[in-house]
């Protein structure tokens, strides 16, 4: 079907900035909408940043002017930039891509990453 592995998470002092990545693979016929949430211990997950096929973008609140997604279509990749990083940042981020695929027949669904700890700590 569809794998995403994400990437680039990390301990960061707070103002830094990390880059995070998630690569989908296998039978994709085509990638729709890509995003970013985040689920912080105790809280409930949340939408950071999504980014359609089009490329247009929209984010939190509380990370715009800070973060920025973009994607890759030729490499089926969608990224975010993490700058000015703060310690309400620190939570598990995962990648969401609605991918049109073929498996024996041609379907689309939503896929999440595995998550990657992002940590914002001095």
């Amino acid at each position: 079907q569809v794998q995403l592995v994400e990437s680039g998470g990390g301990l960061v002092q707070p103002g830094g900035s990390l880059r995070l990545s998630c690569a989908a693979s296998g039978s994709i016929l085509s990638i729709n909408a890509m995003g970013w949430y985040r689920q912080a211990p105790g809280k409930e997950r949340e939408l950071v940043a999504d980014i359609t096929s089009g490329g247009s973008t929209n984010y939190a609140d509380s990370v715009k002017g800070r973060f920025t997604i973009s994607r890759d279509n030729a490499k089926n990749t969608v990224y975010l930039q993490m700058n000015s990083l703060k310690p309400e940042d620190t939570a598990v981020y995962y990648c969401n891509v609605n991918v049109r695929y073929y498996t024996g027949d041609i379907r689309a669904n939503d896929f999440w990453g595995q998550g990657t700890q992002v940590s914002v700590s001095s």
